[in-house]
């Protein structure tokens, strides 16, 4: 809905959002509710992010997270952003789980950055590999047998569940159809694993954790039937909605929501043809939003000399948008497609970075050109 349902314009504009931009200028969005309310496109002689210096909690925050120490549970996570509504760690577990896991906190999604195990659950057992989302429902028991050294995403809504987005007009199987979701089979793993040790289930309830010891397997499910059951997606099973002629916005991408943050995916996908559209994100200020992107593979068109396994954290406030080597590439792409896998989590809530030993120094000034 339009703020004032009405649409008003000064000087030099373009009729037609990220293309055809008047010539020497550079676009910036400035929007509300994401990229679905109310919005005006600002034509600037420079771009927007050429600051000399900034300072002070709202600057461009990133974290090299390749060498974060491993861990056995997933409760012993690198904690990197939170707030109110969800905690984002990430997890590198290099042996089987000893102990079960159970998150009465919310709902957990696990996004597998490399290697690959056997998560085993109250509803089965499903082999996880790289690039596989598994969302695992609040109060699932579950473990990890590792069969290759695990680095994992961890994204928890809390008090709120991951639900699918309305696709809108695009239709119930755009991006994916659901019935590529995979969920837990009782099989011949899952049978196999089922003693009588001595088990204990670890609970994060509230962020403090209960102790819970069974004097066999708790994982004995023999049969389920419900549709509240975990799920797995992986990204090569994503089909990214593209326009040839025009830019889309980031929440084209959505995976999964909640009531108060979104996960997006970016996948490989062609670029824009028309000559006049930007080939690059566009300068935005998404005001109601802040925004964490963990690369994952490739080569990210967006940002300069950025490797997998790090991550950005861009708040509200503050107008973000191509670096300087990726802006020389706005019109002209070398290639006939993008090369990135990347996650996003787009929080309505701010964020609180709960750790400095990551962070990239200098990543606030790297829009700098001179």
């Amino acid at each position: 809905m339009k703020q004032f349902n009405a649409t008003w314009k000064q000087g030099d504009t373009s009729r037609q959002a990220h293309r055809d931009l008047p010539e020497g200028s550079f676009e910036r969005e400035v929007g509300r509710e994401g990229f679905t309310g109310p919005s005006t496109r600002i034509y600037h002689r420079r771009p927007p992010t050429g600051w000399s210096s900034i300072e002070g909690h709202l600057k461009p925050r990133a974290f090299d997270l390749r060498e974060i120490p491993v861990s056995l549970l997933p409760w012993s996570s690198v904690g990197i952003l939170q707030n109110d509504f969800t905690h984002i760690s990430v997890w590198k577990c290099h042996s089987n789980m000893q102990s079960l896991a159970r998150n009465a906190d919310g709902d957990l999604v696990l996004f597998v950055h490399a290697g690959s195990g056997d998560l085993f659950c109250d509803f089965g057992h499903l082999h996880i590999e790289r690039g596989d989302y598994v969302v695992i429902p609040r109060g699932t028991m579950w473990r990890i047998d590792v069969t290759e050294a695990m680095y994992l995403l961890l994204i928890e809504a809390t008090e709120a569940q991951f639900q699918l987005p309305d696709r809108g007009m695009l239709g119930n199987h755009a991006i994916f159809d659901p019935a590529k979701l995979d969920t837990p089979e009782i099989d011949s793993a899952f049978l196999g694993q089922q003693d009588e040790s001595d088990w204990i289930v670890q609970i994060k309830k509230a962020n403090q954790i209960t102790n819970m010891t069974f004097a066999y397997n708790p994982l004995d499910a023999v049969g389920w039937t419900g549709d509240l059951v975990p799920v797995r997606i992986n990204v090569r099973d994503i089909l990214p909605v593209n326009s040839h002629r025009y830019h889309l916005p980031p929440s084209a991408h959505t995976t999964f929501i909640t009531e108060r943050f979104m996960i997006s995916t970016f996948v490989p996908r062609p670029f824009e043809t028309d000559e006049s559209a930007i080939k690059v994100p566009f300068f935005h200020n998404n005001e109601d939003y802040d925004e964490v992107i963990f690369f994952h593979d490739g080569d990210f068109f967006s940002r300069d000399h950025f490797d997998a396994g790090m991550m950005t954290f861009h708040p509200s406030g503050i107008t973000h948008g191509p670096h300087p080597g990726a802006l020389k590439r706005i019109f002209k792409q070398p290639d006939s497609h993008t090369n990135e896998v990347a996650v996003m989590v787009d929080s309505r809530d701010p964020l609180e970075v709960t750790t400095d030993e990551y962070d990239i120094d200098g990543y606030a000034r790297s829009w700098r050109t001179h």
